[in-house]
């Protein structure tokens, strides 16, 4: 880790170069932001799986019901997920051998648990503590960097 970078940086750095990665909580609803992500990252040719116990098939991508459903297995992984939720699986990520997770946070909790982020810290996986992807993508739309922008002014920006 050089002088400039934190943890937080580093952490979200090694998520983002990663390729393939499962995404839990891909809503069904094709206009949730769910959605938008998940098709932004793989407009940027990431290979994201979709696991969702309750659909198929996201845009054109086979879903898979549960963490240990994925083949091969992943490890890593983003949860857009309620916080129970993340709580829930965040044992299952551990037995599926997955080494990055990332919660997604916008507004609100998200996906972010604090007693998931303690779990996974003590199980030796890299969290991404309630952040939004996309501020941290090239190129993204200007409501994005905006977002960015204020967390950065308000002193609140991870990097």
């Amino acid at each position: 880790m050089t002088n400039s970078e934190t943890p937080a940086k580093r952490r979200i750095a090694d998520f983002l170069a990663q390729r393939r990665f499962a995404m839990v909580g891909v809503s069904r609803n094709p206009g949730d932001f769910s959605r938008t992500l998940f098709r932004e990252f793989l407009k940027r040719g990431y290979e994201v799986i979709p696991v969702n116990p309750h659909c198929a098939a996201m845009d054109g991508q086979s879903c898979v019901p549960s963490i240990s459903a994925v083949a091969p297995a992943a490890d890593t992984l983003l949860m857009m997920t309620p916080p129970s939720v993340t709580e829930a699986l965040v044992a299952d990520c551990a037995a599926a051998g997955v080494k990055r997770i990332w919660m997604y946070r916008a507004v609100g909790a998200g996906s972010l648990s604090p007693r998931a982020v303690s779990f996974c810290e003590a199980n030796g996986i890299d969290v991404v503590a309630g952040e939004c992807p996309m501020m941290f993508l090239p190129g993204v739309a200007w409501f994005h960097r905006l977002h960015g922008l204020v967390r950065k002014i308000s002193g609140t920006y991870p990097l």
